[in-house]
Protein backbone atom coordinates (compact mmCIF):
# COMPACT_ATOMS: atom_id res chain seq x y z
CA UNK A 1 0.00 0.00 0.00
CA UNK A 2 1.03 4.10 -0.83
CA UNK A 3 2.84 5.05 2.77
CA UNK A 4 1.31 8.67 3.25
CA UNK A 5 4.46 9.96 1.87
CA UNK A 6 4.10 9.07 -1.51
CA UNK A 7 0.29 9.64 -1.78
CA UNK A 8 0.18 13.19 -4.04
CA UNK A 9 -0.77 16.79 -1.96
CA UNK A 10 -4.54 16.41 -2.53
CA UNK A 11 -5.24 13.05 -1.51
CA UNK A 12 -3.09 13.55 1.63
CA UNK A 13 -5.56 16.37 2.69
CA UNK A 14 -8.43 14.87 2.02
CA UNK A 15 -7.35 12.22 3.77
CA UNK A 16 -6.19 13.99 6.65
CA UNK A 17 -9.41 15.79 6.68
CA UNK A 18 -12.43 13.23 5.98
CA UNK A 19 -11.31 9.72 6.38
CA UNK A 20 -10.99 7.57 9.51
CA UNK A 21 -8.51 5.18 10.37
CA UNK A 22 -10.84 2.85 12.04
CA UNK A 23 -10.90 0.71 9.82
CA UNK A 24 -8.41 -1.13 7.50
CA UNK A 25 -7.82 -3.28 4.35
CA UNK A 26 -7.60 -7.18 4.33
CA UNK A 27 -4.33 -7.45 2.92
CA UNK A 28 -1.01 -5.84 3.41
CA UNK A 29 -0.12 -6.45 -0.33
CA UNK A 30 1.79 -3.54 -1.89
CA UNK A 31 0.22 -3.38 -5.37
CA UNK A 32 -0.78 -0.55 -6.36
CA UNK A 33 -3.71 -0.26 -8.91
CA UNK A 34 -5.13 2.23 -11.84
CA UNK A 35 -9.30 1.40 -11.09
CA UNK A 36 -10.54 0.42 -7.92
CA UNK A 37 -14.83 -0.92 -7.60
CA UNK A 38 -16.31 -0.86 -4.15
CA UNK A 39 -18.39 -2.95 -3.36
CA UNK A 40 -20.18 -2.72 -0.08
CA UNK A 41 -21.84 -5.68 1.25
CA UNK A 42 -24.54 -6.09 3.90
CA UNK A 43 -26.04 -9.40 4.74
CA UNK A 44 -24.75 -10.35 0.96
CA UNK A 45 -23.51 -13.99 1.47
CA UNK A 46 -26.32 -15.60 -1.06
CA UNK A 47 -25.44 -12.78 -4.00
CA UNK A 48 -22.35 -11.31 -3.75
CA UNK A 49 -20.17 -14.33 -5.25
CA UNK A 50 -22.10 -13.83 -9.08
CA UNK A 51 -21.45 -10.44 -8.25
CA UNK A 52 -17.70 -11.23 -8.91
CA UNK A 53 -18.28 -14.13 -11.23
CA UNK A 54 -19.38 -11.90 -13.51
CA UNK A 55 -16.56 -9.20 -13.18
CA UNK A 56 -13.98 -12.42 -13.31
CA UNK A 57 -15.89 -12.41 -17.13
CA UNK A 58 -13.85 -8.75 -17.97
CA UNK A 59 -10.67 -8.63 -19.77
CA UNK A 60 -7.84 -9.94 -17.98
CA UNK A 61 -5.45 -7.34 -18.35
CA UNK A 62 -8.16 -4.88 -17.36
CA UNK A 63 -8.92 -7.15 -14.33
CA UNK A 64 -5.08 -6.90 -13.70
CA UNK A 65 -4.87 -3.27 -13.06
CA UNK A 66 -8.37 -3.43 -11.27
CA UNK A 67 -8.68 -4.09 -7.51
CA UNK A 68 -12.17 -4.92 -6.23
CA UNK A 69 -12.81 -4.13 -2.64
CA UNK A 70 -15.86 -5.21 -0.63
CA UNK A 71 -16.48 -3.45 2.40
CA UNK A 72 -18.64 -6.24 5.04
CA UNK A 73 -20.56 -4.14 7.01
CA UNK A 74 -23.27 -3.84 9.70
CA UNK A 75 -24.03 -1.00 12.63
CA UNK A 76 -23.17 -2.44 16.07
CA UNK A 77 -26.95 -3.47 16.74
CA UNK A 78 -27.32 -5.65 13.85
CA UNK A 79 -29.31 -8.73 14.30
CA UNK A 80 -27.52 -12.19 15.23
CA UNK A 81 -28.88 -13.24 11.41
CA UNK A 82 -27.04 -9.65 9.67
CA UNK A 83 -23.88 -10.64 11.80
CA UNK A 84 -23.44 -14.24 10.84
CA UNK A 85 -23.99 -13.88 7.19
CA UNK A 86 -21.50 -11.13 7.31
CA UNK A 87 -19.40 -14.02 9.11
CA UNK A 88 -20.10 -16.23 6.15
CA UNK A 89 -19.36 -13.57 3.25
CA UNK A 90 -15.87 -12.84 5.48
CA UNK A 91 -14.65 -16.25 5.27
CA UNK A 92 -15.76 -16.81 1.97
CA UNK A 93 -13.70 -13.73 1.26
CA UNK A 94 -10.92 -14.99 2.87
CA UNK A 95 -10.89 -18.15 0.86
CA UNK A 96 -11.26 -16.72 -2.54
CA UNK A 97 -9.27 -17.94 -5.22
CA UNK A 98 -10.38 -16.68 -8.02
CA UNK A 99 -8.95 -14.23 -10.98
CA UNK A 100 -9.63 -10.90 -9.34
CA UNK A 101 -7.34 -8.88 -7.44
CA UNK A 102 -9.54 -9.26 -4.28
CA UNK A 103 -9.52 -7.21 -1.02
CA UNK A 104 -11.82 -6.66 1.71
CA UNK A 105 -12.51 -4.22 4.47
CA UNK A 106 -14.30 -5.96 7.94
CA UNK A 107 -16.28 -3.52 9.18
CA UNK A 108 -19.07 -5.93 10.65
CA UNK A 109 -17.22 -8.17 13.64
CA UNK A 110 -17.49 -6.55 17.32
CA UNK A 111 -14.60 -4.24 17.08
CA UNK A 112 -15.43 -2.89 13.68
CA UNK A 113 -18.72 -2.73 13.75
CA UNK A 114 -20.34 0.67 12.44
CA UNK A 115 -22.01 2.92 15.08
CA UNK A 116 -25.55 2.98 14.74
CA UNK A 117 -25.86 6.49 14.04
CA UNK A 118 -24.17 6.37 10.82
CA UNK A 119 -24.71 2.83 9.93
CA UNK A 120 -25.79 2.33 5.97
CA UNK A 121 -24.83 2.53 2.67
CA UNK A 122 -23.44 6.09 2.33
CA UNK A 123 -20.35 4.84 5.20
CA UNK A 124 -20.10 2.07 3.52
CA UNK A 125 -19.23 3.02 0.38
CA UNK A 126 -17.35 5.77 2.13
CA UNK A 127 -15.09 3.48 3.94
CA UNK A 128 -14.35 1.54 0.61
CA UNK A 129 -13.15 4.71 -1.42
CA UNK A 130 -11.37 6.58 1.47
CA UNK A 131 -9.26 3.42 1.89
CA UNK A 132 -8.85 2.77 -2.04
CA UNK A 133 -7.20 6.32 -2.41
CA UNK A 134 -4.08 4.71 -0.85
CA UNK A 135 -4.13 1.89 -3.26
CA UNK A 136 -3.96 3.90 -6.44
CA UNK A 137 -0.03 3.61 -8.85
CA UNK A 138 0.00 7.57 -8.67
CA UNK A 139 3.58 7.35 -10.65
CA UNK A 140 1.69 6.55 -13.77
CA UNK A 141 -0.14 8.85 -15.52
CA UNK A 142 -3.36 6.70 -16.05
CA UNK A 143 -6.80 8.05 -15.12
CA UNK A 144 -7.29 6.71 -11.81
CA UNK A 145 -11.01 5.62 -11.79
CA UNK A 146 -13.23 4.57 -8.66
CA UNK A 147 -15.91 2.17 -9.76
CA UNK A 148 -19.05 2.33 -7.59
CA UNK A 149 -20.95 -1.07 -7.23
CA UNK A 150 -23.27 -3.32 -5.22
CA UNK A 151 -23.28 -7.31 -4.02
CA UNK A 152 -26.79 -7.55 -5.75
CA UNK A 153 -25.59 -6.62 -9.22
CA UNK A 154 -23.93 -8.24 -12.01
CA UNK A 155 -21.86 -6.49 -14.81
CA UNK A 156 -21.38 -7.36 -18.80
CA UNK A 157 -18.43 -8.89 -20.17
CA UNK A 158 -17.07 -5.80 -21.61
CA UNK A 159 -17.83 -3.64 -18.22
CA UNK A 160 -14.50 -2.58 -17.44
CA UNK A 161 -13.43 -1.94 -21.27
CA UNK A 162 -16.45 0.21 -22.19
CA UNK A 163 -16.12 2.70 -19.04
CA UNK A 164 -12.28 2.94 -19.13
CA UNK A 165 -12.45 3.61 -23.27
CA UNK A 166 -15.40 6.24 -22.57
CA UNK A 167 -13.32 7.75 -20.07
CA UNK A 168 -9.78 7.58 -21.84
CA UNK A 169 -11.00 8.85 -25.09
CA UNK A 170 -12.93 11.45 -23.70
CA UNK A 171 -11.07 12.59 -20.98
CA UNK A 172 -14.34 12.27 -18.16
CA UNK A 173 -14.42 13.09 -14.58
CA UNK A 174 -17.68 11.97 -13.66
CA UNK A 175 -20.30 9.27 -14.95
CA UNK A 176 -23.59 7.18 -14.58
CA UNK A 177 -23.72 3.88 -16.56
CA UNK A 178 -27.21 2.68 -18.19
CA UNK A 179 -28.53 0.05 -15.95
CA UNK A 180 -31.27 -2.58 -16.37
CA UNK A 181 -32.94 -4.02 -13.32
CA UNK A 182 -32.95 -8.45 -13.51
CA UNK A 183 -36.14 -9.72 -12.95
CA UNK A 184 -37.94 -13.06 -13.97
CA UNK A 185 -41.18 -12.51 -15.80
CA UNK A 186 -42.34 -15.24 -13.30
CA UNK A 187 -41.47 -13.61 -10.30
CA UNK A 188 -43.81 -11.31 -7.50
CA UNK A 189 -41.50 -9.11 -8.11
CA UNK A 190 -41.61 -8.38 -12.04
CA UNK A 191 -44.90 -6.40 -12.15
CA UNK A 192 -43.12 -4.11 -8.86
CA UNK A 193 -40.00 -3.54 -10.93
CA UNK A 194 -41.23 -2.78 -14.55
CA UNK A 195 -43.98 -0.57 -12.91
CA UNK A 196 -40.85 1.45 -10.90
CA UNK A 197 -38.05 1.11 -13.78
CA UNK A 198 -40.99 2.79 -15.73
CA UNK A 199 -41.58 5.77 -13.74
CA UNK A 200 -37.43 6.65 -13.73
CA UNK A 201 -37.40 6.34 -16.85
CA UNK A 202 -40.15 8.31 -17.59
CA UNK A 203 -38.61 10.73 -14.88
CA UNK A 204 -35.56 10.49 -16.41
CA UNK A 205 -37.04 11.20 -20.28
CA UNK A 206 -39.03 14.86 -18.64
CA UNK A 207 -35.68 15.96 -17.48
CA UNK A 208 -34.12 15.19 -20.79
CA UNK A 209 -37.17 17.30 -22.53
CA UNK A 210 -36.49 19.92 -20.28
CA UNK A 211 -32.74 20.51 -21.13
CA UNK A 212 -32.01 19.64 -17.42
CA UNK A 213 -28.31 19.78 -16.33
CA UNK A 214 -29.03 17.64 -13.94
CA UNK A 215 -30.31 14.95 -16.53
CA UNK A 216 -28.99 11.75 -15.15
CA UNK A 217 -30.00 8.75 -13.53
CA UNK A 218 -29.41 8.41 -9.58
CA UNK A 219 -28.52 4.73 -9.01
CA UNK A 220 -24.94 3.82 -7.28
CA UNK A 221 -24.12 0.99 -8.65
CA UNK A 222 -23.76 2.92 -11.72
CA UNK A 223 -21.51 5.69 -10.65
CA UNK A 224 -18.14 6.27 -11.93
CA UNK A 225 -15.39 8.88 -11.06
CA UNK A 226 -11.75 9.84 -10.90
CA UNK A 227 -9.60 10.54 -7.80
CA UNK A 228 -9.78 14.12 -8.33
CA UNK A 229 -13.40 14.30 -8.92
CA UNK A 230 -13.91 12.34 -5.51
CA UNK A 231 -11.66 14.36 -3.62
CA UNK A 232 -12.82 17.55 -4.78
CA UNK A 233 -16.80 16.36 -3.98
CA UNK A 234 -15.20 16.16 -0.66
CA UNK A 235 -15.51 12.56 -1.19
CA UNK A 236 -18.94 10.43 -0.22
CA UNK A 237 -21.02 10.90 2.50
CA UNK A 238 -22.59 9.18 5.00
CA UNK A 239 -25.95 9.26 4.89
CA UNK A 240 -27.92 5.86 5.29
CA UNK A 241 -29.77 6.39 2.12
CA UNK A 242 -29.70 8.70 -0.86
CA UNK A 243 -25.98 9.02 -0.53
CA UNK A 244 -25.60 8.50 -4.23
CA UNK A 245 -28.52 11.38 -5.02
CA UNK A 246 -26.50 13.54 -3.27
CA UNK A 247 -23.08 12.91 -4.21
CA UNK A 248 -23.98 12.87 -7.81
CA UNK A 249 -25.28 16.03 -7.00
CA UNK A 250 -21.62 17.52 -5.94
CA UNK A 251 -19.96 15.35 -8.83
CA UNK A 252 -22.29 17.77 -11.46
CA UNK A 253 -21.24 20.84 -9.81
CA UNK A 254 -17.82 20.27 -10.61
CA UNK A 255 -18.00 18.82 -14.44
CA UNK A 256 -21.22 17.64 -16.54
CA UNK A 257 -22.18 13.89 -15.63
CA UNK A 258 -21.51 12.14 -18.56
CA UNK A 259 -24.07 8.91 -19.73
CA UNK A 260 -22.08 5.73 -20.88
CA UNK A 261 -25.40 4.66 -22.55
CA UNK A 262 -24.98 0.71 -23.04
CA UNK A 263 -26.70 -1.33 -20.64
CA UNK A 264 -23.35 -2.76 -18.39
CA UNK A 265 -25.13 -2.98 -14.68
CA UNK A 266 -27.81 -4.82 -13.79
CA UNK A 267 -29.49 -4.41 -10.29
CA UNK A 268 -31.22 -6.71 -8.88
CA UNK A 269 -34.85 -6.52 -8.61
CA UNK A 270 -35.56 -7.63 -4.76
CA UNK A 271 -37.21 -6.01 -2.23
CA UNK A 272 -35.32 -4.62 1.00
CA UNK A 273 -35.71 -3.40 4.40
CA UNK A 274 -32.02 -1.60 4.16
CA UNK A 275 -32.93 1.43 3.12
CA UNK A 276 -36.23 4.13 3.46
CA UNK A 277 -36.26 4.82 -0.33
CA UNK A 278 -35.25 3.67 -3.31
CA UNK A 279 -35.42 0.39 -5.44
CA UNK A 280 -36.04 -2.52 -3.01
CA UNK A 281 -38.14 0.04 -0.96
CA UNK A 282 -40.38 0.60 -3.59
CA UNK A 283 -40.43 -2.69 -4.91
CA UNK A 284 -41.75 -3.52 -0.91
CA UNK A 285 -44.36 -0.85 -0.89
CA UNK A 286 -45.69 -2.07 -4.23
CA UNK A 287 -45.54 -5.66 -3.20
CA UNK A 288 -47.39 -4.51 -0.09
CA UNK A 289 -50.51 -2.86 -2.18
CA UNK A 290 -51.02 -0.05 0.03
CA UNK A 291 -51.20 2.42 -2.21
CA UNK A 292 -51.64 2.73 -6.34
CA UNK A 293 -48.13 2.66 -8.01
CA UNK A 294 -49.10 3.46 -11.45
CA UNK A 295 -48.93 7.18 -11.12
CA UNK A 296 -46.23 9.65 -12.21
CA UNK A 297 -45.59 13.26 -12.11
CA UNK A 298 -47.50 15.48 -14.77
CA UNK A 299 -45.71 15.73 -18.36
CA UNK A 300 -47.16 19.53 -17.82
CA UNK A 301 -44.59 20.08 -14.68
CA UNK A 302 -41.63 19.05 -17.83
CA UNK A 303 -43.03 21.66 -20.15
CA UNK A 304 -42.76 24.44 -17.32
CA UNK A 305 -39.42 23.54 -16.19
CA UNK A 306 -38.30 23.89 -19.88
CA UNK A 307 -39.27 26.87 -20.49
CA UNK A 308 -38.06 28.03 -17.04
CA UNK A 309 -34.72 26.83 -17.78
CA UNK A 310 -34.56 27.94 -21.19
CA UNK A 311 -35.03 31.63 -19.63
CA UNK A 312 -33.21 31.44 -16.59
CA UNK A 313 -29.82 29.73 -18.10
CA UNK A 314 -29.72 32.11 -21.18
CA UNK A 315 -26.66 34.59 -20.54
CA UNK A 316 -28.54 37.67 -20.98
CA UNK A 317 -30.47 36.71 -17.56
CA UNK A 318 -29.58 38.97 -15.00
CA UNK A 319 -31.50 41.05 -13.48
CA UNK A 320 -33.50 40.08 -10.04
CA UNK A 321 -36.88 41.82 -11.05
CA UNK A 322 -36.71 40.58 -14.99
CA UNK A 323 -36.57 36.65 -13.41
CA UNK A 324 -39.36 36.89 -11.07
CA UNK A 325 -41.47 38.55 -13.83
CA UNK A 326 -40.72 36.18 -16.08
CA UNK A 327 -40.93 33.38 -14.13
CA UNK A 328 -44.68 34.97 -12.91
CA UNK A 329 -45.02 34.83 -16.70
CA UNK A 330 -44.34 31.22 -17.17
CA UNK A 331 -46.29 29.99 -14.38
CA UNK A 332 -47.42 31.40 -11.06
CA UNK A 333 -46.47 28.63 -8.97
CA UNK A 334 -43.44 28.65 -10.34
CA UNK A 335 -43.02 32.03 -8.90
CA UNK A 336 -44.71 30.93 -5.49
CA UNK A 337 -41.46 28.32 -5.51
CA UNK A 338 -38.81 30.66 -6.21
CA UNK A 339 -40.08 33.40 -3.73
CA UNK A 340 -40.92 30.36 -1.17
CA UNK A 341 -36.73 29.31 -1.60
CA UNK A 342 -35.54 32.16 -0.72
CA UNK A 343 -34.57 32.79 -4.44
CA UNK A 344 -34.46 37.09 -4.04
CA UNK A 345 -32.22 36.93 -1.37
CA UNK A 346 -29.87 34.52 -3.32
CA UNK A 347 -29.58 35.94 -6.66
CA UNK A 348 -28.73 39.50 -4.67
CA UNK A 349 -25.74 37.38 -2.49
CA UNK A 350 -25.39 36.24 -6.21
CA UNK A 351 -24.89 39.44 -7.92
CA UNK A 352 -23.00 40.86 -5.45
CA UNK A 353 -20.33 38.16 -4.99
CA UNK A 354 -19.84 37.38 -8.84
CA UNK A 355 -18.95 39.67 -11.52
CA UNK A 356 -18.26 38.04 -14.20
CA UNK A 357 -21.02 36.16 -16.82
CA UNK A 358 -19.37 32.69 -16.66
CA UNK A 359 -19.39 33.15 -13.00
CA UNK A 360 -23.16 33.87 -12.91
CA UNK A 361 -24.11 31.35 -15.47
CA UNK A 362 -22.08 28.53 -12.83
CA UNK A 363 -24.16 29.91 -9.63
CA UNK A 364 -27.44 29.29 -12.00
CA UNK A 365 -26.74 25.52 -12.09
CA UNK A 366 -25.51 25.79 -8.51
CA UNK A 367 -28.73 27.36 -7.45
CA UNK A 368 -31.25 25.96 -9.58
CA UNK A 369 -29.42 22.14 -8.84
CA UNK A 370 -30.66 18.50 -9.09
CA UNK A 371 -32.35 18.78 -5.33
CA UNK A 372 -34.29 22.32 -6.47
CA UNK A 373 -35.11 20.52 -9.70
CA UNK A 374 -37.15 18.00 -7.51
CA UNK A 375 -38.41 20.14 -5.65
CA UNK A 376 -40.00 22.32 -8.66
CA UNK A 377 -41.75 18.86 -9.56
CA UNK A 378 -42.87 18.41 -6.24
CA UNK A 379 -44.15 21.63 -5.79
CA UNK A 380 -45.67 21.57 -9.02
CA UNK A 381 -47.65 18.66 -8.23
CA UNK A 382 -49.10 19.91 -4.95
CA UNK A 383 -50.39 23.00 -6.74
CA UNK A 384 -52.14 22.72 -9.81
CA UNK A 385 -50.09 19.66 -11.56
CA UNK A 386 -51.42 16.66 -9.47
CA UNK A 387 -49.88 13.01 -10.43
CA UNK A 388 -51.64 10.95 -13.46
CA UNK A 389 -51.61 7.69 -14.72
CA UNK A 390 -48.40 6.37 -15.36
CA UNK A 391 -48.71 4.93 -18.99
CA UNK A 392 -50.45 8.53 -19.71
CA UNK A 393 -47.72 10.37 -18.63
CA UNK A 394 -44.96 8.11 -20.46
CA UNK A 395 -47.38 8.66 -23.78
CA UNK A 396 -47.36 12.26 -23.28
CA UNK A 397 -43.80 12.64 -22.48
CA UNK A 398 -43.41 10.42 -25.90
CA UNK A 399 -45.73 12.90 -27.71
CA UNK A 400 -44.39 15.97 -26.29
CA UNK A 401 -40.67 14.89 -27.62
CA UNK A 402 -41.57 13.68 -31.11
CA UNK A 403 -41.20 9.88 -30.72
CA UNK A 404 -43.31 7.54 -32.26
CA UNK A 405 -44.14 4.50 -30.27
CA UNK A 406 -46.45 1.35 -31.85
CA UNK A 407 -47.57 0.10 -28.61
CA UNK A 408 -51.38 -0.49 -27.98
CA UNK A 409 -52.84 0.18 -24.83
CA UNK A 410 -56.78 -0.49 -23.90
CA UNK A 411 -56.97 0.45 -20.42
CA UNK A 412 -55.23 2.62 -18.00
CA UNK A 413 -53.14 -0.13 -16.56
CA UNK A 414 -52.48 -2.37 -18.74
CA UNK A 415 -51.59 -5.79 -18.76
CA UNK A 416 -48.02 -7.14 -17.82
CA UNK A 417 -47.00 -8.11 -20.94
CA UNK A 418 -48.06 -4.67 -22.55
CA UNK A 419 -46.33 -3.14 -19.31
CA UNK A 420 -43.16 -4.63 -20.65
CA UNK A 421 -43.28 -3.53 -23.91
CA UNK A 422 -43.54 0.23 -22.33
CA UNK A 423 -39.98 -0.40 -20.35
CA UNK A 424 -38.31 -2.11 -23.11
CA UNK A 425 -39.15 1.16 -25.67
CA UNK A 426 -38.18 3.27 -23.00
CA UNK A 427 -35.21 1.63 -22.56
CA UNK A 428 -34.03 1.92 -25.98
CA UNK A 429 -35.19 5.23 -26.18
CA UNK A 430 -33.01 6.63 -23.95
CA UNK A 431 -29.67 4.44 -24.81
CA UNK A 432 -30.24 6.09 -28.26
CA UNK A 433 -30.97 9.40 -26.49
CA UNK A 434 -27.63 9.98 -24.45
CA UNK A 435 -26.19 7.99 -27.20
CA UNK A 436 -26.51 10.75 -29.69
CA UNK A 437 -25.14 13.54 -26.89
CA UNK A 438 -22.35 11.56 -26.68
Amino acid sequence: MNSNDNLPDSVKKYLKKFASNLWSLSDNSQRLFNNIIVIPSLAEFDLLPACLNSLEENDKNLLHETLVLVVVNNSLSASAEIKQNNKQTIDYLKNYHGKLNLSFVDASTESKAIPDKYAGVGIARKIGCDLALKKFDYSNSKKKILFFLDADCTVRPDYLEKVLSEFNKKNLHSAVIEYEHKFSDTSLEAEAIICYEIFLRFHRLGLKFAKCYYDYHTIGSTIVCDVESYIKAGGMNKRKAGEDYYFLEKLAKLNKIYTIADALVFPSARKSWRVPFGTGQRITRHLSKKQNEYVAYNAESFKILKRWLKFFMSDKVIELKQILTEAKNINRALSDFLLSNNFEKDWKQILKNNFSLKEIQKQKIFWFDAFKTLKLIHYLRDNGYPNINLFDAVDEILKMMRIKSEISRDKAIPDIQIQKQYLLFLRKILQEEFSNDN
